[in-house]
């Protein structure tokens, strides 16, 4: 594959011809992080002579559109071929990184780019726009104020109103990484985060049978967060965090709905393109 680097007036295409596979990510990487270092972070990659894509790169430019995301920046695609136009529309990359199919509209995309707005204590602001991020607090808000100390639990509450539900008061909510997701129910992992509580404390506070609210987003599938209460069934200590298994205890139908698509979506790119990349 062959990159060719286009300045423009407030952004950067970058022409990518040939096989996009995992031995040319590394290239694609170098290009952007150049590019980053000069301040250019709007960029359109621009897949018109990519004649085949594989999992790996299609991971890279997740990778890529996050990287310029933290940069106050953004990624587009432009006018992909239609194998690659195909591949990514199935998998819903382009739920994530928006196709344009003209010069014209990708530059006005791009100029059109926010600034990133003051931070507040949206979800994205806690998480920092981490996609992996599992928003969770107990539903008995006397968990919280016995392994929580009161100085902590102040001001970082997520509203959370799923049908019937009314947002907790202890005004604190733990955040997690994603390990696995299926319509059953998740992992996730748990440092602590400002807690100061040991991992021997973490399992205490979580422990099996405890239920939790939770928020987690479906990058691939849809923007924003989805809700959900589960109980927590598996908890395994680490030397500073523990990994968590819970089941859904009350799921919207959409939620489960989403979830299912989410996990096709998943399953498709693995088994269709998660071969050995072609060189």
């Amino acid at each position: 594959m062959h990159i060719t680097v286009e300045p423009r007036d407030h952004y950067t295409i970058l022409h990518l011809r040939g096989e996009f596979d995992t031995f040319y990510c590394k290239f694609l990487e170098r290009e952007v992080d150049a590019l980053v270092k000069a301040g250019s972070v709007h960029v359109a990659l621009n897949l018109r002579l990519v004649k085949f894509i594989n999992s790996t790169a299609l991971g890279q430019i997740i990778k890529t559109s996050k990287l310029l995301g933290s940069h106050h920046g953004k990624l587009v695609l432009l006018r992909p071929s239609p194998f690659c136009k195909d591949i990514i529309e199935k998998v819903g990359i382009d739920r994530v990184v928006p196709i344009y199919m003209s010069d014209e509209e990708a530059a006005a995309a791009l100029a059109a780019n926010p600034a990133p707005a003051a931070k507040g204590h949206s979800p994205a602001d806690l998480t920092g726009g981490d996609e992996s991020a599992v928003l969770f607090t107990p539903t008995d808000e006397s968990r919280v104020e016995h392994f929580i100390a009161e100085d902590l639990r102040r001001g970082v509450a997520i509203p959370f109103e799923p049908k019937g539900q009314k947002s907790p008061k202890g005004g604190w909510n733990g955040i997690g990484r994603m390990a696995s997701l299926d319509r059953n129910g998740l992992r996730f992992t748990w440092g602590g985060g400002n807690t100061g509580l040991t991992a021997f404390e973490m399992a205490q506070f979580l422990s099996i049978g405890t239920e939790l609210r939770i928020k987690f987003s479906l990058s691939l599938l849809k923007k924003g967060m989805v809700e959900a209460i589960v109980t927590v069934t598996e908890v395994e200590e680490r030397p500073d965090s523990i990994k968590v298994r819970a089941r859904f205890a009350k799921l919207d139908e959409d939620v489960k709905k989403a979830i299912d698509q989410y996990a096709q979506d998943l399953a498709f790119l693995k088994s269709e393109l998660g071969g050995p990349g072609r060189s």
